[in-house]
C-alpha cells in the first residue's frame, strides 16, 4: 500500500511540473498616460479580455502599466495590440520574468522593520 501511495505522489508532482505555466511580466509606457483610478480600470477590463493576461496594475508615478501573463497563450505583441485597438500606444519598458518581491521582516516585539544600517 505505501509503494502505491508514494507511486501515486511521485506522478502527481511530475505531472504539476509539466502543467506549471511560464508567467512573465511585461512593463510599458502608454499614451495617453494611465493616470486616474478610471484609466486603470478601463486598461484592466481592457485586457483581461485577452487570452493569457493574469494580473494588470498601472504605477501613476512612473506612468507604466505593468502586465503578467502566461507565455503559452500570448505574448507581447498581442497585448501592446490591445492596448492599441483601445486607444492607447504602448512603448515596452521590459519583457521578462516577474521579479520576486522582497519581504522586509517585522520585529514581533515592537512592529518594527528591521532595516540594515549602512
Amino acid at each position: 500500500m505505501k509503494k502505491i501511495f508514494v507511486l501515486m505522489v511521485a506522478t502527481l508532482m511530475v505531472c504539476a511540473t509539466m502543467m506549471a505555466k511560464e508567467l512573465k511580466m511585461l512593463v510599458v509606457t502608454t499614451t495617453p498616460a494611465v493616470q486616474s483610478v478610471e484609466a486603470q480600470t478601463k486598461v484592466k477590463d481592457q485586457l483581461r479580455l485577452t487570452p493569457g493576461v493574469k494580473k494588470v496594475e498601472a504605477d501613476f508615478a512612473a506612468k507604466q502599466v505593468m502586465v503578467t501573463y502566461d507565455a503559452d497563450k500570448t505574448n507581447a505583441k498581442k497585448i501592446v495590440a490591445a492596448l492599441k485597438k483601445n486607444g492607447y500606444e504602448a512603448t515596452v519598458v521590459s519583457d521578462g520574468a516577474p521579479k520576486e518581491k522582497k519581504e522586509v521582516p517585522v520585529d514581533a516585539t515592537s512592529g518594527a522593520s528591521q532595516q540594515q544600517k549602512n
